[in-house]
Protein backbone atom coordinates (compact mmCIF):
# COMPACT_ATOMS: atom_id res chain seq x y z
CA UNK A 1 0.00 0.00 0.00
CA UNK A 2 1.11 3.57 -0.68
CA UNK A 3 0.25 6.70 1.25
CA UNK A 4 0.61 9.53 -1.26
CA UNK A 5 -1.05 12.26 0.76
CA UNK A 6 -4.54 11.79 -0.65
CA UNK A 7 -5.35 8.56 1.18
CA UNK A 8 -4.27 4.94 0.92
CA UNK A 9 -3.98 3.26 -2.48
CA UNK A 10 -2.51 0.07 -3.79
CA UNK A 11 -0.31 0.43 -6.88
CA UNK A 12 -3.10 -0.51 -9.30
CA UNK A 13 -5.63 1.93 -7.89
CA UNK A 14 -2.95 4.66 -7.77
CA UNK A 15 -2.28 4.14 -11.47
CA UNK A 16 -5.96 4.20 -12.34
CA UNK A 17 -6.61 7.32 -10.26
CA UNK A 18 -4.46 9.34 -12.67
CA UNK A 19 -5.95 7.98 -15.95
CA UNK A 20 -7.57 9.57 -17.77
CA UNK A 21 -7.50 13.14 -16.51
CA UNK A 22 -8.13 16.68 -17.69
CA UNK A 23 -5.06 18.83 -18.36
CA UNK A 24 -4.09 21.89 -16.33
CA UNK A 25 -1.43 24.52 -16.98
CA UNK A 26 -0.22 27.32 -14.69
CA UNK A 27 2.53 29.83 -15.53
CA UNK A 28 4.16 32.76 -13.75
CA UNK A 29 6.25 35.66 -14.94
CA UNK A 30 7.84 36.95 -11.76
CA UNK A 31 6.84 38.36 -8.38
CA UNK A 32 7.61 42.02 -7.54
CA UNK A 33 6.02 45.47 -7.50
CA UNK A 34 5.12 45.50 -11.19
CA UNK A 35 4.44 49.17 -12.15
CA UNK A 36 1.07 50.03 -13.63
CA UNK A 37 2.58 50.82 -17.02
CA UNK A 38 4.16 47.35 -17.22
CA UNK A 39 1.12 45.30 -16.20
CA UNK A 40 -0.25 44.84 -19.71
CA UNK A 41 3.10 43.66 -21.03
CA UNK A 42 3.33 41.06 -18.28
CA UNK A 43 -0.23 39.86 -18.84
CA UNK A 44 0.37 39.63 -22.58
CA UNK A 45 3.49 37.57 -21.96
CA UNK A 46 1.98 35.04 -19.58
CA UNK A 47 -1.09 34.64 -21.79
CA UNK A 48 1.11 33.90 -24.79
CA UNK A 49 3.02 31.33 -22.74
CA UNK A 50 -0.24 29.77 -21.60
CA UNK A 51 -1.46 29.48 -25.17
CA UNK A 52 1.74 27.77 -26.30
CA UNK A 53 1.74 25.26 -23.47
CA UNK A 54 -1.98 24.58 -23.70
CA UNK A 55 -1.67 23.81 -27.38
CA UNK A 56 0.61 20.91 -26.45
CA UNK A 57 -1.71 19.60 -23.73
CA UNK A 58 -4.78 19.97 -25.91
CA UNK A 59 -3.21 17.69 -28.52
CA UNK A 60 -2.56 15.07 -25.86
CA UNK A 61 1.08 16.04 -25.41
CA UNK A 62 3.17 15.51 -22.30
CA UNK A 63 3.36 17.94 -19.40
CA UNK A 64 7.12 18.17 -19.97
CA UNK A 65 6.60 19.35 -23.54
CA UNK A 66 3.93 21.83 -22.49
CA UNK A 67 6.01 23.56 -19.84
CA UNK A 68 9.05 23.67 -22.09
CA UNK A 69 7.09 25.47 -24.80
CA UNK A 70 5.47 27.84 -22.30
CA UNK A 71 8.81 28.81 -20.77
CA UNK A 72 10.44 29.29 -24.18
CA UNK A 73 7.80 31.91 -25.01
CA UNK A 74 8.69 33.86 -21.87
CA UNK A 75 12.44 33.46 -22.42
CA UNK A 76 11.93 35.04 -25.85
CA UNK A 77 9.83 37.89 -24.39
CA UNK A 78 12.02 40.81 -23.30
CA UNK A 79 9.48 41.69 -20.61
CA UNK A 80 10.84 38.96 -18.37
CA UNK A 81 14.10 38.21 -16.57
CA UNK A 82 14.85 35.10 -18.63
CA UNK A 83 16.55 34.62 -21.98
CA UNK A 84 16.93 37.82 -24.00
CA UNK A 85 16.28 40.81 -21.78
CA UNK A 86 17.62 39.19 -18.60
CA UNK A 87 19.18 41.25 -15.86
CA UNK A 88 22.89 41.95 -16.31
CA UNK A 89 25.47 40.79 -13.81
CA UNK A 90 28.09 43.06 -12.29
CA UNK A 91 30.22 42.81 -15.44
CA UNK A 92 27.35 43.68 -17.76
CA UNK A 93 26.79 40.15 -19.04
CA UNK A 94 23.73 37.92 -19.11
CA UNK A 95 24.13 34.72 -17.05
CA UNK A 96 21.10 32.43 -16.91
CA UNK A 97 19.87 29.38 -14.98
CA UNK A 98 17.05 26.93 -15.70
CA UNK A 99 15.63 23.61 -14.53
CA UNK A 100 12.95 21.26 -15.84
CA UNK A 101 11.68 18.22 -13.89
CA UNK A 102 9.42 15.28 -14.67
CA UNK A 103 7.07 14.24 -11.87
CA UNK A 104 6.56 10.74 -13.26
CA UNK A 105 10.22 9.68 -13.15
CA UNK A 106 11.89 12.37 -11.02
CA UNK A 107 14.30 12.93 -13.88
CA UNK A 108 15.53 16.51 -14.14
CA UNK A 109 17.84 18.67 -16.20
CA UNK A 110 19.41 21.90 -15.09
CA UNK A 111 21.84 24.51 -16.39
CA UNK A 112 23.58 27.26 -14.46
CA UNK A 113 25.52 30.40 -15.37
CA UNK A 114 25.05 29.93 -19.11
CA UNK A 115 25.81 32.90 -21.35
CA UNK A 116 25.29 31.70 -24.93
CA UNK A 117 21.86 30.05 -24.93
CA UNK A 118 18.77 31.89 -26.13
CA UNK A 119 16.57 29.35 -24.40
CA UNK A 120 18.22 27.74 -21.38
CA UNK A 121 15.15 25.57 -20.78
CA UNK A 122 15.82 23.84 -24.13
CA UNK A 123 19.26 22.83 -22.91
CA UNK A 124 17.83 21.74 -19.57
CA UNK A 125 15.34 19.50 -21.38
CA UNK A 126 18.16 17.93 -23.42
CA UNK A 127 19.98 17.12 -20.18
CA UNK A 128 16.85 15.52 -18.73
CA UNK A 129 16.24 13.44 -21.84
CA UNK A 130 19.73 12.61 -23.10
CA UNK A 131 22.18 12.68 -20.21
CA UNK A 132 22.77 10.46 -17.17
CA UNK A 133 23.63 13.63 -15.31
CA UNK A 134 21.23 16.19 -13.88
CA UNK A 135 23.19 19.41 -13.97
CA UNK A 136 25.71 21.25 -16.15
CA UNK A 137 27.13 24.73 -15.62
CA UNK A 138 28.79 27.47 -17.66
CA UNK A 139 30.91 26.30 -20.60
CA UNK A 140 30.16 22.65 -19.86
CA UNK A 141 26.44 23.29 -20.17
CA UNK A 142 26.91 25.20 -23.41
CA UNK A 143 29.10 22.47 -24.87
CA UNK A 144 26.55 19.80 -23.97
CA UNK A 145 23.77 21.86 -25.50
CA UNK A 146 25.67 22.42 -28.75
CA UNK A 147 26.56 18.73 -29.00
CA UNK A 148 22.85 17.92 -28.71
CA UNK A 149 21.54 20.30 -31.33
CA UNK A 150 20.89 23.46 -29.34
CA UNK A 151 22.25 26.46 -31.22
CA UNK A 152 24.55 28.84 -29.36
CA UNK A 153 24.48 32.62 -29.66
CA UNK A 154 26.66 35.53 -28.66
CA UNK A 155 26.06 36.99 -25.22
CA UNK A 156 25.62 40.41 -26.78
CA UNK A 157 22.51 39.13 -28.55
CA UNK A 158 20.84 38.59 -25.17
CA UNK A 159 21.59 42.10 -23.88
CA UNK A 160 19.06 44.88 -24.41
CA UNK A 161 19.45 48.62 -23.86
CA UNK A 162 16.85 48.72 -21.09
CA UNK A 163 19.01 46.45 -18.96
CA UNK A 164 22.22 48.32 -19.77
CA UNK A 165 20.61 51.50 -18.46
CA UNK A 166 19.12 49.71 -15.46
CA UNK A 167 22.53 48.36 -14.47
CA UNK A 168 24.20 51.76 -14.86
CA UNK A 169 21.58 53.44 -12.70
CA UNK A 170 21.73 50.71 -10.09
CA UNK A 171 25.51 50.81 -9.85
CA UNK A 172 25.46 54.60 -9.52
CA UNK A 173 22.99 54.38 -6.65
CA UNK A 174 24.81 51.48 -5.01
CA UNK A 175 28.24 53.16 -5.07
CA UNK A 176 29.51 53.73 -1.57
CA UNK A 177 26.69 51.89 0.18
CA UNK A 178 27.41 49.50 3.02
CA UNK A 179 26.15 46.06 1.95
CA UNK A 180 26.27 44.77 5.53
CA UNK A 181 23.84 47.54 6.44
CA UNK A 182 21.77 47.88 3.28
CA UNK A 183 22.13 44.44 1.69
CA UNK A 184 18.45 43.53 1.95
CA UNK A 185 17.51 46.69 0.05
CA UNK A 186 19.39 45.34 -2.95
CA UNK A 187 16.68 42.70 -3.25
CA UNK A 188 13.69 44.78 -2.23
CA UNK A 189 10.33 43.78 -3.73
CA UNK A 190 10.31 47.01 -5.73
CA UNK A 191 13.22 45.61 -7.77
CA UNK A 192 12.13 43.41 -10.65
CA UNK A 193 12.19 39.64 -10.19
CA UNK A 194 10.74 38.49 -13.49
CA UNK A 195 11.87 34.89 -13.24
CA UNK A 196 9.51 32.68 -15.26
CA UNK A 197 8.07 29.26 -14.61
CA UNK A 198 5.37 26.74 -15.47
CA UNK A 199 3.70 23.66 -14.03
CA UNK A 200 1.43 21.29 -15.95
CA UNK A 201 -0.73 18.18 -15.67
CA UNK A 202 -1.23 16.13 -18.82
CA UNK A 203 -3.91 13.65 -19.92
CA UNK A 204 -1.78 10.74 -18.72
CA UNK A 205 -1.89 12.12 -15.18
CA UNK A 206 1.74 13.23 -15.07
CA UNK A 207 2.91 16.56 -13.71
CA UNK A 208 6.06 18.55 -14.48
CA UNK A 209 7.68 21.86 -13.57
CA UNK A 210 10.17 24.28 -15.10
CA UNK A 211 11.80 27.53 -13.99
CA UNK A 212 14.11 29.87 -15.93
CA UNK A 213 15.84 33.09 -14.92
CA UNK A 214 18.52 35.63 -15.62
CA UNK A 215 19.07 35.99 -11.89
CA UNK A 216 19.36 39.20 -9.90
CA UNK A 217 20.47 42.61 -11.08
CA UNK A 218 24.20 43.33 -10.58
CA UNK A 219 24.85 39.84 -9.25
CA UNK A 220 28.44 38.68 -8.91
CA UNK A 221 29.63 36.67 -11.92
CA UNK A 222 29.07 32.99 -11.21
CA UNK A 223 26.28 33.57 -8.70
CA UNK A 224 23.66 30.82 -8.86
CA UNK A 225 20.13 31.40 -7.61
CA UNK A 226 17.30 29.12 -6.58
CA UNK A 227 15.62 28.73 -9.97
CA UNK A 228 17.71 25.88 -11.32
CA UNK A 229 18.25 23.99 -8.07
CA UNK A 230 16.06 20.93 -7.48
CA UNK A 231 13.77 21.49 -4.52
CA UNK A 232 14.58 25.18 -4.23
CA UNK A 233 13.11 27.01 -7.21
CA UNK A 234 11.65 24.00 -8.98
CA UNK A 235 10.38 20.52 -8.14
CA UNK A 236 7.99 17.89 -9.50
CA UNK A 237 6.78 14.53 -8.18
CA UNK A 238 3.53 12.85 -9.19
CA UNK A 239 3.09 11.77 -5.55
CA UNK A 240 3.19 15.34 -4.24
CA UNK A 241 3.25 18.39 -6.51
CA UNK A 242 4.88 20.36 -9.28
CA UNK A 243 6.26 23.67 -8.01
CA UNK A 244 7.96 26.73 -9.50
CA UNK A 245 9.06 29.73 -7.45
CA UNK A 246 10.16 33.28 -8.18
CA UNK A 247 11.67 36.03 -6.06
CA UNK A 248 14.71 36.60 -3.90
CA UNK A 249 16.75 33.46 -4.48
CA UNK A 250 18.95 33.25 -1.42
CA UNK A 251 16.15 32.86 1.17
CA UNK A 252 14.29 30.46 -1.15
CA UNK A 253 17.42 28.30 -1.39
CA UNK A 254 17.96 28.26 2.35
CA UNK A 255 14.43 26.94 2.91
CA UNK A 256 14.49 24.48 -0.03
CA UNK A 257 11.09 26.04 -0.59
CA UNK A 258 9.77 24.12 -3.59
CA UNK A 259 10.33 20.75 -1.89
CA UNK A 260 9.01 22.15 1.41
CA UNK A 261 5.81 23.07 -0.37
CA UNK A 262 5.52 19.77 -2.23
CA UNK A 263 5.89 17.92 1.07
CA UNK A 264 2.90 19.81 2.47
CA UNK A 265 0.84 18.66 -0.50
CA UNK A 266 2.06 15.08 -0.04
CA UNK A 267 0.88 15.29 3.55
CA UNK A 268 -2.65 15.98 2.30
CA UNK A 269 -2.85 19.76 2.12
CA UNK A 270 -4.44 21.46 -0.86
CA UNK A 271 -1.98 23.19 -3.22
CA UNK A 272 -3.80 26.49 -2.70
CA UNK A 273 -3.16 26.32 1.03
CA UNK A 274 0.41 25.05 0.62
CA UNK A 275 1.27 27.90 -1.76
CA UNK A 276 0.09 30.56 0.66
CA UNK A 277 1.74 28.85 3.60
CA UNK A 278 5.03 28.75 1.69
CA UNK A 279 4.91 32.51 1.17
CA UNK A 280 4.12 33.06 4.85
CA UNK A 281 7.02 30.79 5.82
CA UNK A 282 9.39 32.59 3.46
CA UNK A 283 8.47 35.96 4.93
CA UNK A 284 8.35 34.96 8.60
CA UNK A 285 11.47 32.82 8.69
CA UNK A 286 13.88 34.85 6.55
CA UNK A 287 12.02 38.03 5.58
CA UNK A 288 12.13 36.73 2.01
CA UNK A 289 9.78 37.74 -0.76
CA UNK A 290 8.58 36.05 -3.88
CA UNK A 291 5.85 34.00 -5.49
CA UNK A 292 4.96 30.38 -6.16
CA UNK A 293 2.75 28.16 -8.32
CA UNK A 294 1.81 24.66 -7.16
CA UNK A 295 -0.08 21.85 -8.93
CA UNK A 296 -0.91 18.30 -7.88
CA UNK A 297 -1.78 15.25 -9.97
CA UNK A 298 -5.49 15.74 -9.23
CA UNK A 299 -5.38 19.04 -11.11
CA UNK A 300 -5.72 21.17 -7.99
CA UNK A 301 -3.43 24.20 -8.01
CA UNK A 302 -2.36 27.16 -5.94
CA UNK A 303 -0.93 30.58 -6.82
CA UNK A 304 0.50 32.88 -4.14
CA UNK A 305 2.94 35.74 -3.64
CA UNK A 306 3.97 38.04 -0.80
CA UNK A 307 5.08 40.85 -3.14
CA UNK A 308 2.70 43.56 -4.34
CA UNK A 309 2.16 41.78 -7.66
CA UNK A 310 3.04 38.63 -9.60
CA UNK A 311 2.19 37.93 -13.23
CA UNK A 312 0.38 34.60 -13.58
CA UNK A 313 -2.01 32.72 -15.84
CA UNK A 314 -3.80 29.38 -15.59
CA UNK A 315 -6.01 27.24 -17.78
CA UNK A 316 -8.20 24.18 -17.37
CA UNK A 317 -10.79 22.71 -19.71
CA UNK A 318 -13.40 24.83 -17.91
CA UNK A 319 -11.79 28.26 -17.66
CA UNK A 320 -8.80 30.48 -18.27
CA UNK A 321 -7.55 33.28 -16.01
CA UNK A 322 -4.65 35.70 -15.82
CA UNK A 323 -3.70 38.46 -13.42
CA UNK A 324 -1.02 40.26 -11.45
CA UNK A 325 -2.56 39.82 -8.01
CA UNK A 326 -3.77 36.70 -6.22
CA UNK A 327 -5.82 36.83 -3.02
CA UNK A 328 -5.00 34.53 -0.14
CA UNK A 329 -7.33 31.52 0.25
Amino acid sequence: MLNCGFGLYNEKSLENSFLPTDPVLVVHGGAWAIPDDMVEGHLHGVRNALAAGWGVLERGGAALDAIEEAVVIMEDDETFDAGRGSFLNRDGRVQMDALIMDGATLRAGGVGCVERLRNPVRAARKILSESPHVYFVAEGAESFAAEHGVELCKNEELVIEREVERLREYQREAAGRDFAKDGNELFAPTVSHDTVGAVALDRDGNIAAATSTGGTLNKAPGRLGDSSLIGCGCYADNLSAAVSTTGWGEPIMKLVLAKWTADRVAAGNLPEWAAQEAMNYLKQRLNGHGGIIVLNAKGQFGIAHNTPRMAWACKTIKKEEAGVERSAP
